[in-house]
């Protein structure tokens, strides 16, 4: 359980992705990947062509967060890269509209550090950090990871226009 502290939900509990969990994951991942503000997912994709994506195949991981038997958000993490790039990781996260802001997405993000850790990789890297996500950016910072680098104008967004992507990493 990881505690999200004030404004937050209480008690989030992190565990593996059950094929149960599927309905309520691809309504996130649809909500999310729909509103072309944060992921650089196709808006059209499928439900099959989000599931290939997001479920994870050993040795990575997939989990969802839940209060009870809700999911509040989901994470996959894994290598970022195979062979001579495999010691590092990567993840990404998605969380409902109504549970943003709550913490899930500090537990989410802590989850996967300690993942990640405990099986030796070297750090974790994320590849496309859309700028304009400030949340998202600041919460990876508060954690420990630096913006390496920016793609200027890599993401085309609805509301903004072309804005740039972030890679960031986390030595471990």
């Amino acid at each position: 359980m990881e505690s999200s502290g004030q404004g937050g939900i209480s008690s989030v509990e992190i565990r593996e992705f059950a094929e149960r969990d599927w309905p309520q994951v691809w309504g996130i991942v649809r909500e999310v990947v729909r509103e072309q503000e944060t992921f650089v997912y196709d808006p059209a994709m499928t439900e099959d062509e989000a599931r290939a994506v997001w479920i994870e195949p050993g040795p990575g991981l997939t989990v969802v967060a839940v209060d009870g038997e809700r999911v509040l958000g989901t994470a996959k993490t894994g290598a970022n890269r195979p062979g001579p790039g495999a010691h590092v990781a990567t993840a990404s996260f998605m969380v409902a509209a109504d549970a943003r802001g709550r913490g899930v997405g500090r537990a989410l993000c802590r989850h996967a550090l300690d993942w990640a850790r405990a099986r030796g990789f070297a750090g974790m890297q994320f590849n496309a950090v859309v700028e304009t996500n400030h949340a998202a950016v600041e919460l990876y910072r508060k954690l420990g990871f630096e913006v390496i680098g920016t793609v200027p104008g890599a993401f085309e967004s609805p509301s903004l226009g072309r804005v740039g992507l972030h890679v960031m990493y986390h030595q471990f």
